[in-house]
């Protein structure tokens, strides 16, 4: 499963041997496209066209779960700090980290110490570890809790060939397993093509010898299933920087649909208009066009509006789905610079437009980039809500950023009021209802 995370580079462990600029080039090439602003279209008569029927990704919400935060002492495979930063067993320190958002940790059983100093309100600087299975546990009753219907659990195909990080891949996916079946929600695996050249070939080998065959994570009462068939999503396919070519994707597709699958595909936000591999991109069951980083202003959402509705209209010419992504904001200033609190979330009011468009032109399918995306700043699980519980030595961004106080919760408790808004539940407002506190 990708914000400028996805937005931006599907980094994954692979990130500690990356330098900053290159991660920057690829996110300015693939995830951070600008939108192209497309001739109005009279949205008041938005056309409601019928769906196939609804089961675990149609008319649901769906959030993507990294799910890659690792700490050295964890007893992980890996068993070093990943994504958070520092260097293997140092743990991060100021100047020393790749992760813009602090967590709230205060729900965790087992934390791990940092470089940092104590938090303002005098607690230690301590990290999660998403190898744990109480964290993901947690996570899991976090989703239930607000209203999450679905997790898209990242599955990155270049850490596949290392035994080491396939080994904590798949030990994460049986966690997320158990964790949905316990929660009675869903999940499917999202793979991120990022950086794996021979995925062609690669992406059969894994789902047949690992995800059907020794975790048979397919098989659990929880894993998604739209039209009675397991479902499987493929991020990257034709965007740019990363591998493949129009008949490579044609035929990756084709190959899980014989298996069974209803496949979804992330693609670049232009997709309607990639001449090229349009071919492919109309052979999936479900397009989802990324879009973190490509709009920070109202009017850009709004204008980005008419994308929407035009990539539906045609989604349904083909009988193919359609799954807008949204996200809370972006930044990444300790990871790779630029400005602090760089994509606005504006205490809610920015998700929140994205997704009052997306009921404006009848779509009642979403993905939230991200779940836990605490790197670039797209995460909805508890974070900092202010000074008092981030480092005194670090600057990270905080919920408090744009003037107004939110509690921890507030960006989960927004999804889900955000997913009640898609299915009909609550009025639609393009004002949100979720209280701050």
């Amino acid at each position: 499963m990708k914000i400028l995370s996805k937005l931006i580079t599907r980094c994954s462990f692979c990130l500690l041997t990356s330098t900053c600029m290159f991660s920057l080039i690829l996110i300015m090439s693939s995830c951070s496209k600008k939108m192209v602003v497309e001739e109005p279209v009279d949205t008041t008569k938005a056309p409601v066209i019928p769906q196939l029927p609804i089961s675990d990704v149609v008319g649901k919400v769906v959030v993507g779960y990294q799910g890659w935060f690792v700490c050295s002492g964890d007893n992980s495979p890996v068993n070093r700090w990943i994504h958070w930063g520092g260097n293997g067993a140092t743990p991060p320190s100021p100047g020393h980290q790749t992760f813009e958002i602090w967590p709230d940790t205060r729900e965790f059983t087992n934390t791990y110490q940092t470089g940092y100093s104590a938090l303002g309100n005098g607690k230690p600087a301590k990290l999660y570890s998403a190898y744990d299975s109480q964290v993901v546990n947690t996570h899991f009753s976090w989703m239930k809790q607000y209203g999450i219907d679905c997790a898209a659990i990242q599955r990155f195909g270049s850490e596949l060939t290392d035994p080491v990080f396939k080994a904590q891949r798949d030990g994460v996916l049986t966690k997320v397993k158990s964790a949905a079946e316990n929660t009675e929600l869903k999940f499917y695996v999202m793979y991120d093509i990022s950086g794996w050249d021979n995925f062609q070939t690669a992406i059969k080998i894994d789902w047949t010898n690992t995800i059907t065959g020794t975790l048979n994570v397919t098989a659990s009462s929880a894993y998604a299933k739209q039209n009675g068939k397991p479902v499987v999503c493929i991020w990257g396919i034709g965007s740019n920087g990363r591998p493949g070519s129009v008949d490579a994707y044609k035929d990756v597709i084709s190959w899980f649909k014989l298996k069974g699958c209803y496949v979804i595909i992330g693609t670049p936000n232009n997709w309607r208009t990639d001449t090229t591999n349009f071919p492919a991109y109309i052979t999936a069951n479900m397009i989802s066009p990324w879009t973190v980083g490509s709009y920070k202003y109202d009017i850009e959402i709004d204008n980005y509006s008419n994308t929407l509705y035009n990539d539906n209209v045609v989604c349904k010419q083909y009988e193919i789905d359609f799954q807008p992504v949204v996200f809370p904001g972006f930044a990444w200033s300790n990871w790779n610079g630029g400005f602090k609190n760089d994509f606005p979330r504006r205490h809610g009011d920015f998700m929140w437009r994205q997704f009052a468009q997306i009921k404006t032109k009848n779509i009642p399918n979403v993905y939230v980039a991200m779940f836990d995306e605490f790197d670039e700043g797209t995460a909805i699980a508890k974070a900092a809500e202010n000074a008092s519980m981030i480092p005194t030595n670090q600057y990270f961004l905080t919920l408090d950023a744009d003037g107004v106080p939110c509690s921890a919760d507030f960006y989960l408790r927004l999804t889900g009021d955000g997913a009640k808004m898609i299915k009909g539940t609550i009025p639609f407002t393009w004002n949100h209802p979720t209280s701050h506190q």
